[in-house]
C-alpha cells in the first residue's frame, strides 16, 4: 500500500480535533495567508497554532525545513496544527486600514510570530488542505473579534520601505534583497499589501505573491550576472522530498529552461512532461506549464551564477518520484533546486561528456532516458546547431 502521511496521521489529526472545542484561541501567529477565491474579494487569514507552542515561528519556515531534512509528516504535523482564521475583504482595503487588515499586516511584516488573541465566530473546522502552489494549511474559522497583545518586532528596515509611499514595489522588494532579506520576507509583505506606492497598494493572494517575489528578486540578478564571464561545463545534481533536479551549465550567455516529468522506475516511450524557457532577453509571458516552480527554481541557479561570478545557459531536469506523497506548496522545488545547487559539481571539458553523464546517471538513478527530454529542449537544440563567433 502506497504511504499516504494524511492517513497516517490520523491519531494525530483526532488530538487536534479534540482541541477545536472552543472559539478563543491565544499564542503566536506566524504568518497571514490571504486567498484568492472570489477575487477581488477574498479571504484574509491569520495563522496560528490551536495552543501556545514553543518556536512558533518553525510552522513557516521552509528554508529551515528543508536544512534540517524534516519529511512530509514533519511538516504536515506543523502545518496541520495552525489555525487560518479568516475574514473577508476587498483587495483594495488596505487603504482604508480597518483594524482587521491593520493586525495581518503587522503579522506580515513581523520578524518573529506576533502574540495574538482570536475569537471566532464559532469552533473551526478541521480539514488539511495540501495543493501544489502553497504550503499546507490546517483547520477554519471566522474571526470576531482579533487583537494583538505585545509589542511585534518589526525590523527598521522593513519599516523604511514600508512607510515609503512613493516607492515601487518592485524597488522595494530588491531593496530588502539588497540588505539581506529572503524571498519569504519579500513575499509576505507584498501579500498583505504593505509595498509599494500608496494609492496601487493591495492585498495580492499568497500564491501570487510567492511567484511574484521570486520573479521580482530573479529579475534583479539576472542583470547582475550578465555582466560576468560565462562559466564552465558543469552539472548539479540533488533533491528533497522525492523531487530531484538535474541541472547543467553551458559557457553560454545566460538564458534558461526547465523540464518537469515523472519518473516512475517504468520506461516509457513518450513520457510526459511539461517545460517553459527564456533565452536572453527573457520571458514576456507568465510560464504556463511550469508555473509557479519555473521561477523557484530559476532562483536557486541564479543565487548560484552569483555567488560563482558567472553567467550560463542552464537547463534544469526534474524529476517527481513515488517519494513525493502529497503537493506540499512551489516552495518544496525551490528548496530541492537549492539542495542541487549546493552540491558538488561535477565539470566537464566538453558538453558531449556532460551529456553523457548526465545519460548514464538518470538512467541509474531513475531509468529515465533524458533524451526524451534534451530532444525537445529549443536551448539545446539551439546550441546544437549554432556556431559561436569564435569557431569562425
Amino acid at each position: 500500500m502506497r504511504f499516504n502521511p494524511l492517513r497516517d496521521k490520523q491519531v494525530k489529526f483526532s488530538n487536534i480535533k479534540q482541541k477545536l472545542t472552543k472559539k478563543d484561541f491565544f499564542g503566536e501567529a506566524p504568518a497571514p495567508f490571504i486567498g484568492r477565491y472570489n477575487y477581488p474579494n477574498i479571504n484574509v487569514g491569520i495563522l496560528s497554532p490551536v495552543d501556545i507552542k514553543e518556536n512558533t515561528w518553525e510552522y513557516d519556515a521552509p528554508r529551515h525545513w528543508s536544512s534540517q531534512d524534516y519529511q512530509i509528516p514533519n511538516i504536515i504535523d506543523f502545518r496541520s496544527e495552525l489555525i487560518n482564521s479568516r475574514f473577508t475583504s476587498n483587495v483594495k482595503d488596505v487603504n482604508l486600514a480597518p483594524k482587521m487588515l491593520q493586525i495581518t499586516q503587522e503579522v506580515g511584516m513581523a520578524s518573529k510570530p506576533v502574540e495574538v488573541e482570536i475569537n471566532l465566530e464559532k469552533k473551526p473546522f478541521f480539514r488539511v488542505d495540501t495543493n501544489k502552489f502553497v504550503a499546507p494549511t490546517g483547520p477554519k474559522g471566522h474571526i470576531e473579534r482579533a487583537r494583538i497583545t505585545s509589542n511585534s518586532k518589526i525590523s527598521s528596515k522593513v519599516e523604511y520601505v514600508v512607510n515609503d509611499y512613493g516607492l515601487k514595489a518592485n524597488d522595494a522588494a530588491i531593496n530588502l534583497y539588497e540588505k539581506g532579506f529572503d524571498e519569504q520576507v519579500v513575499q509576505k509583505l507584498l501579500s498583505v499589501g504593505t509595498l509599494g506606492i500608496k494609492t496601487q497598494r493591495k492585498l495580492v493572494p499568497t500564491r501570487w505573491s510567492i511567484t511574484a517575489a521570486d520573479d521580482t528578486i530573479g529579475k534583479h540578478i539576472i542583470t547582475e550576472i550578465k555582466k560576468n564571464s560565462e562559466a564552465d561545463y558543469q552539472a548539479y545534481m540533488g533533491g528533497y522530498l522525492g523531487n530531484y533536479y538535474l541541472i547543467m551549465f553551458f559557457p553560454e550567455p545566460w538564458s534558461y529552461e526547465l523540464f518537469e516529468t515523472y519518473a516512475n522506475g517504468i520506461p516509457e516511450k513518450n513520457p510526459d512532461y511539461t517545460t517553459d524557457f527564456e533565452v536572453y532577453e527573457g520571458r514576456k509571458s507568465y510560464a504556463k506549464d511550469t508555473v509557479g516552480g519555473y521561477y523557484t527554481v530559476r532562483l536557486a541557479i541564479l543565487e548560484k551564477l552569483k555567488q560563482m561570478k558567472r553567467q550560463a545557459t542552464a537547463i534544469a531536469l526534474r524529476f517527481i518520484t513515488n517519494e513525493y506523497t502529497l503537493p506540499l506548496g512551489v516552495w518544496v522545488t525551490r528548496e530541492a533546486a537549492r539542495r542541487a545547487m549546493s552540491s558538488k559539481p561535477i565539470s566537464f571539458s566538453d558538453k558531449t561528456l556532460m551529456i553523457k553523464y548526465a545519460d548514464l546517471i538518470i538512467k541509474r538513478k531513475f531509468n529515465y532516458n533524458i533524451h526524451h527530454l534534451l530532444n525537445n529542449s529549443y536551448l539545446y537544440r539551439k546550441q546544437k546547431y549554432q556556431k559561436k563567433l569564435s569557431a569562425f
